[in-house]
């Protein structure tokens, strides 16, 4: 009976610690360190265009709610016309209202260039706890202010199409060209992440 308690009480116990410890190691950020780190050039019009919508830097779940209750931040469909959202393990499917109808345009720009091809969105909306917690497992994310902490930004793989994990030169020229009709039409910018392999998106306060 004895060693029958200890199996099942032991981790009990570490996981009862484990979650303790996990408590106060959050938020794994320090916000003043954070805000200390400057955008680069190419970077810089992305976070100013997040700032125009006047949404607060988002630093947890409790501020995304607070935009969702009150009409700010509208839910993302997991598939529409053109695109398809992935499993979302470091963000969230919420945005603004004009970056949630930009996204919709592109996917449908595109699904009529590519007779019906679907591109694959890899991240939306992310909190400053989300970006700490995609930094343990991906050192290249961004250690300052990203333009995904405002609810106006997503990302898109350029090696994901039709649901097919694989390099298509095609498919990715044609989703070149719409994000290039877009950011010509002062609608978002774009940068083309190679280490990530997608295309980071900010849509504009146009």
């Amino acid at each position: 009976m004895r060693k029958f308690l200890c199996v099942v009480f032991v981790p009990f116990i570490y996981s009862l610690h484990y979650s303790q410890a996990a408590k106060k190691a959050f938020p794994c950020y320090d916000l003043t360190s954070v805000l200390k780190v400057e955008p680069t050039a190419l970077y810089k019009p992305h976070i100013d265009a997040s700032k125009s919508f006047g949404v607060q830097l988002l630093k947890d779940s409790k501020t995304v709610q607070k935009y969702i209750n009150n009409g700010k931040f509208h839910k993302i469909k997991k598939t529409g016309k053109g695109y398809r959202v992935q499993k979302l393990d470091y963000s969230r499917a919420y945005m603004v209202s004009k970056a949630k109808t930009t996204l919709e345009n592109i996917g449908s720009k595109f699904s009529k260039n590519t007779k019906g091809g679907t591109f694959t969105v890899s991240s939306i909306t992310r909190t400053l706890e989300d970006q700490c917690r995609l930094r343990r497992v991906n050192s290249n994310a961004s250690l300052g202010i990203s333009s995904h902490n405002y609810g106006n930004s997503f990302d898109i793989s350029y090696v994901r199409f039709n649901n097919v994990l694989k390099y298509n030169p095609k498919m990715e020229m044609a989703l070149e060209k719409v994000l290039k009709h877009y950011a010509n039409a002062g609608r978002i910018y774009y940068i083309k992440e190679k280490q990530q392999s997608c295309y980071h998106i900010t849509v504009r306060n146009y």
